[in-house]
């Protein structure tokens, strides 16, 4: 009679043990899940997302509010203006510069595809001997510094006489764009059936029409894919603009706005911020369109 009293508070403490151990297992998983997922999530985005916010401010920060630090708060704007962007736009060469980018990228970008995918369909899908020494050799093409292959593309530039010519650009920006882009669609070709070339070769197509209307349909991730990759390269490109370009009107952004936009010792940051922030735009808006192609032709993956 005495036992069972005192064994029910035992009793009791077991079930409500029984009970808290789920919610305390559940609450540690949400915060191991915080700490090792969401907080280097968060990290990252800041650390990505922090340059455009940076320039964004200081593009829109007038004078009094950037050189005045003790006063005014380095990260935010108390009286907005677009002065910078004004002088940018009217008083500068800029929107000359963007066009000259725009097409030196496009063409650029257009020769280097069409080069690429001739050189990749032939090492992979033609089987000479060597051919795969060939794929790694031109890989490896890739491998060298832009620092190094600018000096004889600088001889060969003059002697052809392309100096201070966009033409000068668009015809050496391939050597660093072809060689990745041939690598990229060797691998995605691979992705792709060969008994669907077979068929069409049975059926009497030649090796040209088979690459048009069967491999290339197939291959549009890919394509895309090292589209984006060379338009970047040929956007941001400074070595090669910097050595061959010597007009003020005939530069590039990543150039014109570093060497026009400084006077002397004298750094014209709003202006500086307000071009690096237009000049990157056309970038982000052609990465957010086709950003699942980019990925897919990353992973291998042929989409239905």
């Amino acid at each position: 009679m005495t036992d069972a009293p005192l064994n029910q508070p035992a009793g009791n403490e077991t079930q409500s043990t029984a009970t808290v151990a789920p919610e305390q297992m559940a609450w540690d998983s949400r915060a191991r899940r915080m700490v090792t997922i969401y907080l280097p999530l968060v990290c990252f985005v800041i650390i990505l997302l922090f340059p455009f916010y940076w320039m964004t401010v200081t593009s829109f920060k007038p004078n009094a509010e950037l050189y005045d630090y003790k006063t005014h708060n380095p990260f935010w704007i108390t009286s907005p203006t677009l002065d910078h962007i004004y002088k940018l736009l009217f008083q500068t060469a800029y929107p000359k510069w963007l066009m000259t980018t725009m097409v030196v990228a496009v063409c650029a970008t257009f020769l280097s595809l069409l080069s690429s995918v001739l050189a990749a369909y032939a090492i992979q899908r033609l089987r000479f001997r060597g051919s795969q020494y060939v794929g790694l050799g031109i890989y490896l093409a890739y491998l060298v510094p832009p620092s190094i292959l600018f000096i004889p593309l600088a001889t060969t530039v003059y002697q052809l006489g392309l100096f201070d010519s966009p033409l000068a650009l668009i015809l050496t920006y391939p050597t660093f764009l072809v060689p990745f882009c041939t690598w990229l669609l060797i691998g995605y070709f691979k992705s792709i059936p060969y008994e669907l070339e077979e068929c069409a070769l049975i059926d009497g197509a030649t090796r040209l029409q088979i690459l048009r209307r069967i491999t290339l349909p197939l291959a549009v991730p890919g394509l895309i894919s090292a589209g984006i990759f060379s338009f970047t390269l040929s956007w941001n490109e400074f070595i090669y603009s910097l050595a061959f370009i010597q007009s003020s009107e005939k530069k590039t952004v990543p150039v014109a706005i570093l060497t026009e936009l400084v006077s002397g010792d004298v750094y014209q940051w709003g202006a500086l911020m307000a071009g690096s922030l237009l000049g990157s735009l056309p970038v982000a808006i052609f990465y957010s369109f086709f950003v699942d192609y980019y990925v897919s032709s990353l992973t291998g993956a042929v989409k239905e």
